[in-house]
């Protein structure tokens, strides 16, 4: 049997990160194919004021000037920023619209579209992770059907009763597929929202006691307001809410964190609050996460409802505004997934505040409630104010 210390460990050139989920433009995408050009950018531009109501929008094809134009038909040279999208990314050939000398690969794309809820794309152009599929005598798909990887949703047009062959026989379970006609605008629209809410990111919890409490002089996350330790009751108000409930903690913290809950100690070392949410991110990128910091005992379920069930998934993040003054409070907010790109960069700019990013973000921004219950404690003197208050009923 070979000695332990002398096995040669497997070299790994890279950390094993967690990855988040997208496709060539966004997180959430769907390429349209299967009829001309021009049938695919009208039925985005009638999708367009149906959606952008609740959504952000971009809309993704090819310069139709060079090559496409007999196919594109009517309306092809118009801006779709006309019918509502917030972005429109043009493939001109020769350059991109960005009009910069160099060429933009998936990851600039994803970085440029990173403020969209939505992405509809000119699958007859480019590929997305999933699509939408029309069935229309002019164009047949049996040629594409290595594009139709994740098929959503499936349209006929005007000279189609149902699905072909090929198709049924490409498809894992057409059965499964939703079928409607291409000309039903509302139907396709009211489709692509509830597709849009199924795909939500889960809800994650977080309770931040990493800091060092140097004002309290004792560990704010152990004091008890209530029957538990401050972080294990945070953690009980978040579990009906979330799928599961983290301790963001510094790494000498874990042997402190009770029994039945999870440590998460920082990996991210030395950035106040947002070691805790940079840290939840890189353990999982593709959730939304719920964070609450331990120093707020007046905080109640009421509250967490509220913040949950106003949740704006197609923002930065969701967050109630400081009763103190008119900046959204950082620390009992919920981050979005594309939330942690925000925050990494202005990391990167030299700001570790979070309430910094919510103000210069796309942020939903709540009345509390009950202001009170977002007061934090951080002196012995406001503890002993805060539990004389709690065992009062004030």
């Amino acid at each position: 049997m070979p000695n332990e210390a002398s096995t040669p460990k497997t070299h790994q050139k890279h950390a094993a990160l967690v990855r988040s989920v997208a496709g060539e433009f966004g997180r959430h995408e769907l390429a349209i194919l299967g009829a001309p050009c021009g049938v695919i950018k009208n039925l985005a531009a009638r999708l367009l004021p149906l959606l952008t109501p609740q959504l952000r929008v971009a809309y993704v094809d090819a310069d139709h000037a060079f090559g496409d134009a007999a196919e594109a038909g009517n309306g092809a040279t118009e801006s779709m920023l006309e019918h509502g999208a917030s972005a429109e990314l043009t493939d001109k050939i020769q350059f991109r619209r960005l009009d910069v000398r160099r060429g933009m690969d998936k990851f600039a794309q994803q970085q440029w579209l990173a403020d969209q809820s939505l992405v509809l794309v000119n699958g007859n152009h480019f590929r997305a992770r999933q699509q939408v599929a029309i069935i229309s005598a002019q164009k047949p798909l049996e040629k594409k059907l290595d594009r139709l990887t994740d098929v959503q949703l499936i349209l006929l047009a005007d000279d189609q009763a149902e699905l072909p062959a090929y198709l049924r026989a490409h498809l894992p379970a057409p059965e499964a597929v939703t079928v409607l006609r291409l000309a039903d605008t509302n139907a396709i629209a009211a489709w692509v929202q509830q597709w849009w809410q199924q795909n939500l990111p889960p809800l994650r919890g977080l309770v931040l006691t990493g800091g060092h409490s140097q004002r309290m002089q004792q560990d704010k996350s152990r004091l008890r307001y209530h029957q538990h330790e401050q972080q294990a009751h945070a953690a009980a108000l978040l579990a009906p809410f979330c799928q599961d409930v983290l301790i963001s903690c510094r790494p000498d913290q874990v042997a402190t964190v009770p029994a039945g809950l999870t440590a998460l100690p920082d990996q991210f070392l030395d950035l106040g609050p947002m070691s805790g949410i940079l840290t939840a991110f890189r353990h999982d990128p593709n959730a939304a996460w719920l964070v609450v910091a331990c120093d707020l005992p007046f905080l109640s379920e009421t509250t967490l409802r509220h913040l949950v069930e106003q949740r704006r998934a197609d923002r930065v993040a969701t967050a109630f505004q400081s009763p103190a003054n008119e900046f959204p409070e950082p620390l009992i907010t919920i981050w979005e997934p594309r939330s942690y790109g925000v925050l990494l960069q202005f990391l990167a700019a030299g700001y570790s505040c979070p309430r910094k990013a919510l103000i210069n973000s796309d942020v939903e921004v709540l009345l509390p409630p009950a202001p009170r219950e977002l007061r934090n404690v951080n002196t012995p003197e406001e503890r002993d104010a805060a539990q004389q208050e709690l065992e009062s009923g004030i």
